[in-house]
């Protein structure tokens, strides 16, 4: 692999960070807000899962002692 000098290194990136598409303001509130209901609703499903699995485990473990 041919070195090459840190200012030959800086116009790479900067080059390439020039290709880069970066997403709108109304673009990153969107995703942000997407991100944040699916996962208020996973934490909900789990939330719900645990709790009935809970139930079940207790429920059979009332039965054996």
């Amino acid at each position: 692999m041919a070195k090459i000098n840190p200012g030959e290194f800086i116009r790479q990136v900067r080059a390439e960070t020039a290709k880069v598409v970066w997403p709108s303001s109304r673009e990153t509130i969107l995703t942000t807000v997407m991100v944040l209901i699916m996962t208020t609703i996973l934490a909900l499903f789990f939330f719900t899962v645990d709790t009935v699995f809970s139930r079940i485990v207790k429920a059979l473990l009332s039965l054996i002692g």
